[in-house]
């Protein structure tokens, strides 16, 4: 099911609709009209279609074993997966806690690389489906052999802060984890990146740098995401950290990505 679109064809006996060139350019829900003291059937009709999509992206679960076999043409390992210590769909949106501790991570390998990906459900599955094999191609074309990287993990049932135990239990430099984002009533496949320099339990969010909105072709492209990505990991290395102190370090070094001189100097 894709995400509902607006239908600007005017219903009968309506007059043309002066909002219809700026709705072409946005997603959000403007000018929508009115019907007497409500609004036109079509826009309710739009809202809860929407709505719909969003319950759907947030409920749906992943199914881990055909999404790892997805991953078998980028070449990088057999993907592990586990879970978190929510047992349920409802137990991990009625606890975020448990979303944020590994029910078992003895099957995560000790890789000892510089790099761990970790895809995690989080608040939409279906996010993770339409766009996470696209994405982590992507990351592997720009960073283009410079870093080794641990087999792929896929997280169920799972929040940002589990990618802190998996970084660890992987051995890595720095975890990218990648997570479907909670859907909006306009959005409802969007992935976000969270990357996090020397990953432990404990971190925080202050710790973490994050690349949101990434759903082509109405959000941020592949490329640009891992581009981006790619600026940030450059910037915790020569830091030896990630989050609130790398934010302007990225920007700068996303502008000279493809001039190394250039990156040192900063």
């Amino acid at each position: 099911m894709t995400s509902p679109r607006h239908n600007d064809l005017p219903e009968p006996g309506e007059t043309s609709d002066v909002w219809a060139e700026m709705r072409k350019t946005t997603q959000a829900r403007i000018g929508l009209g009115r019907a007497g003291n409500s609004l036109p059937s079509r826009r309710v009709l739009e809202f809860q279609a929407a709505h719909a999509a969003a319950r759907d992206a947030v409920h749906d679960p992943l199914d881990a074993a055909a999404f790892a076999g997805t991953l078998a043409d980028l070449g990088i390992g057999t993907p592990v997966v586990v879970t978190s210590q929510a047992s349920t769909r409802s137990e991990y949106l009625r606890r975020p806690d448990l979303g944020r501790r590994p029910a078992d991570l003895s099957e995560v390998p000790c890789a000892d690389a510089e790099i761990g990906i970790v895809i995690a459900d989080g608040l939409s599955p279906r996010a993770v489906v339409d766009h996470a094999h696209g994405l982590v191609a992507a990351l592997l074309d720009v960073f283009d052999g410079r870093y080794s990287i641990a087999p792929p993990v896929i997280a169920t049932q799972a929040r940002v802060a589990l990618g802190d135990h998996i970084g660890e239990a992987l051995g890595v430099t720095t975890v990218i984890v990648i997570v479907g984002e909670r859907p909006g009533l306009s959005v409802a496949d969007s992935l976000g990146i969270y990357l996090t320099h020397l990953p432990r339990p404990g971190r925080t969010d202050a710790d973490r740098n994050c690349i949101s909105n990434i759903h082509p072709p109405d959000g941020l492209n592949y490329e640009n995401a891992a581009r981006t990505t790619a600026a940030l990991v450059e910037g915790a290395r020569r830091l030896g950290r990630s989050g609130v102190a790398l934010k302007d370090t990225s920007r700068r070094s996303l502008e000279t990505f493809d001039d190394p001189g250039a990156i040192d100097a900063c």
